[in-house]
């Protein structure tokens, strides 16, 4: 709770001490500079995907984790812009107006301790203390937050054996993945201590955006194709609607960024994006709906995430790119020559484990042996109730 009343502290304080006329200019770098900051600040979402991976942990995930999402997206989202509007009417840069009184400017914005210095400015000095107790408090909290996510990330691969299962085993006591959350937190503390903030912030953020984007593309597949019941037509018309939907948004992107001045681009490219994700919508049938909660506005709100995370990728700097690029060949060759082979060999030996099998068999034994995988012994496995006919089917 420390963290949280820091935060009330600073929106309060800040408002408080708020001046409207500071947001003059309010974009004092246009569109582009909106566009800019909120590619390279995009990172600051991707812990709320950490939230899906406790499934495994929550008593019903088909109601917590879409709540989960929802509930605690909107809040930050409201929070950050709260703080954002505080800082910027507090800062104005030092000048003298016509009564005398000093004022601050956003160009005055300390990037390194931006609202310690900046109730310093207003002459609030003990502040900046508080703000720095919070601001440490909530980089622990962050820390151990992501390590919790990307461990459980980990512990998934590592049952698939792209990385040693080693990796997936769980403590027999707690019951967590005590040595993938030690391979995360090192690796992670390694990489920070040789890297630059600036590259980190704009690599994670590219990544992020990426695997968003991915998502909905995945999202699309899964409603509108099912194997062995898609029809080939189908098939071929979700695969030509999907690509100019991606191709459009792409071109949209790229005139973004040649020409941030120019309209004529968008009479071409925003026209393509509609008629393709209209096109999906009426001649693609949908194979799929979800039982319980589910994605509103298919295709339409999907289609728009690939369209604004490609876009927001567009208005990231080529370094970062160049960067994104080395790490996905790297992580491409390691899965072609490994992943593959191993995933194959997991799956080929649970598919021969249960040959034979049939229907809710199959489907329950191959439920055991995954939920199992992992454990360093027969007496850490938790016990597995047995299905009824009806769970199983």
């Amino acid at each position: 709770m420390v963290h949280v009343a820091v935060i009330v502290f600073v929106i309060v304080a800040g408002f408080a001490h708020a001046d409207a006329k500071n947001l003059t200019p309010f974009m004092p770098y246009g569109a582009k500079g909106v566009f800019q900051a909120a590619a390279i600040v995009y990172f600051a979402y991707g812990g709320f995907d950490n939230i899906a991976t406790m499934a495994e942990e929550t008593k019903n995930p088909a109601r917590d984790i879409p709540l989960g999402l929802l509930g605690s997206m909107s809040v930050i989202t409201v929070i950050y812009c709260l703080m954002a509007l505080a800082l910027g009417m507090m800062q104005r840069v030092t000048s003298v107006n016509r009564v005398g009184k000093q004022r601050l400017q956003y160009t005055d914005i300390d990037p390194n301790a931006a609202y310690s210095v900046a109730f310093r400015s207003v002459g609030m000095q003990w502040a900046q203390y508080v703000v720095a107790l919070g601001a440490l408090k909530g980089m622990t909290t962050v820390l151990l937050v992501g390590s919790i996510g990307t461990a459980r990330y980990t512990t998934h691969i590592a049952r698939s054996h792209i990385i040693p299962p080693f990796f997936a085993l769980v403590h027999p006591r707690t019951g967590t993945p005590i040595y993938a959350t030690l391979l995360m937190t090192i690796s992670s503390a390694f990489i920070a201590f040789f890297s630059s903030l600036n590259i980190l912030a704009s690599l994670i953020s590219i990544s992020t955006l990426f695997i968003f984007m991915m998502m909905a593309v995945a999202l699309l597949v899964r409603r509108y194709y099912v194997k062995d019941m898609s029809s080939k037509p189908d098939l071929m018309k979700l695969i030509v609607f999907l690509l100019l939907i991606i191709a459009s948004s792409m071109a949209t992107s790229a005139y973004w960024g040649l020409k941030p001045n120019g309209w004529v681009g968008y009479l071409i490219t925003i026209p393509i994006w509609a008629l393709a994700t209209l096109g999906l919508h009426v001649f693609v049938p949908r194979y799929r709906e979800p039982k319980v909660w589910g994605v509103p506005l298919v295709p339409w709100l999907p289609s728009l995430s690939i369209a604004m995370n490609l876009f927001l990728m567009g208005s990231l700097g080529a370094d970062a790119f160049i960067r994104f690029g080395i790490c996905s060949v790297i992580m491409l060759i390691y899965y072609v020559f490994v992943g593959v082979h191993a995933t194959y060999d997991v799956a080929h030996e649970y598919g021969e484990s249960s040959e034979g099998e049939k229907g809710g068999d199959v489907v329950s034994s191959c439920f055991v042996k995954i939920a199992n995988h992992g454990y360093s012994s027969d007496e850490d496995r938790p016990s597995l109730p047995d299905l009824t006919e009806t769970e199983k089917d």
